[in-house]
């Protein structure tokens, strides 16, 4: 069967190590990797305390590394508004993922971010949205060509789900069609 649908997926998070980090914001864009064309944008905030209140964790290190974030992504991450329970925007999330049929969800790190919205997954007893089997990594696809991922110029505020989403996308697909090129005898890599 094959999977044409990709979803790149990027959460804000108030702790980098645990699992059971309070999640703050959802990005996920969805893209193609031969021409890098992207659709469909999920973007949503999270209430801090409804994830405290549901067991998420904060750490001390986490928040100082956020106030030294520049100042937009400082400011979109204590911005009140727009902001709802993390039952409803996993909820969302779900709704999200599962208008397209069984896509591949990439995530900037095996530990990150598709390991801590799964974790927050089970916690809040939604059940998982896509096949574990479609689960893609950002760092391995940058490991085959990483001088590309350094020479990409980011564009929008660091730090904003969806920016970083944009932004992994248009160095993940540069590096796909590099290596589709060098490599012709194989029409579809990913």
């Amino acid at each position: 069967m094959k999977y044409d649908t990709h979803i790149m997926l990027d959460l804000e998070t108030m702790d980098a190590e645990s699992n059971k980090s309070a999640i703050v914001s959802i990005g996920a864009v969805e893209f193609d990797f031969k021409t890098g064309y992207v659709n469909n944008i999920f973007y949503k905030k999270i209430d801090l305390r409804s994830s405290l209140d549901m067991g998420f964790i904060i750490s001390p290190e986490t928040i100082y590394w956020w106030l030294q974030q520049n100042e937009p992504a400082r400011l979109e991450l204590v911005s009140k508004e727009n902001v709802y329970p993390i039952s409803k925007v996993l909820q969302d999330f779900s709704d999200y993922i599962n208008s397209f049929n069984n896509p591949y969800i990439w995530g900037n790190g095996i530990s990150f971010d598709i390991s801590k919205i799964s974790a927050a997954f089970h916690i809040c007893n939604i059940p998982i949205p896509w096949n574990f089997r479609n689960e893609r990594d950002v760092r391995t696809l940058v490991s085959l060509a990483p001088n590309i991922k350094e020479s990409t110029e980011f564009i929008g505020i660091e730090h904003h789900p969806v920016h970083d989403c944009l932004h992994q996308i248009k160095y993940c697909v540069e590096i796909y069609n590099k290596l589709n090129l060098t490599n012709p005898h194989h029409e579809n890599i990913i």
